[in-house]
């Protein structure tokens, strides 16, 4: 799918081949340190034995890509609910490298995973997000509203 954002660039969103799912993966610790507000610094093992299960149960990655150049990603897949059984399309991951941060990227994934797991025949969508995390204005923005809180006690 071939996605135009102003006159600046053109970017592809497709499904990651091989060598591109590699280095998401090395991409990731770093995806998930920022996405953390730098809480978790996961090592490449870590990633992998997060990735991994999901990978298998069907989740996939979406990646933009212009001239050949990674620009970012988005995970996503099926997530069943602990109280009601129900499964919700959820998005567990989106990260656009820092060079093309502010170009409509992440917004563009988003809407390519919202329409793909739509066409998938969930009516809701999910995701979890580090309270502060700057993703969350587009969140938002897209029609997101908070749903749970997750709270933390330091001791």
């Amino acid at each position: 799918m071939d996605l135009s954002e102003g006159n600046d660039f053109i970017m592809d969103i497709r499904r990651p081949n091989d060598s591109e799912l590699e280095k998401i993966i090395l991409l990731s610790p770093q995806a998930l340190f920022d996405g953390t507000l730098g809480e978790v610094s996961p090592t490449i093992d870590k990633v992998r034995s997060l990735i991994e299960p999901l990978l298998k149960k069907g989740s996939y990655y979406l990646i933009a890509i212009e001239e050949g150049k990674l620009m970012g990603w988005i995970l996503i897949g099926a997530s069943r609910d602990q109280f009601t059984d129900k499964t919700n399309g959820f998005i567990y991951e989106l990260f656009v490298l820092e060079e093309f941060r502010g170009n409509g990227v992440s917004k563009q994934l988003m809407k390519t995973a919202i329409d793909e797991l739509r066409q998938h025949g969930y009516s809701e969508v999910r995701l979890s997000a580090y309270a502060g995390n700057q993703a969350i204005k587009l969140y938002e923005k897209m029609g997101f509203n908070i749903r749970t809180v997750s709270m933390s006690l330091s001791l």
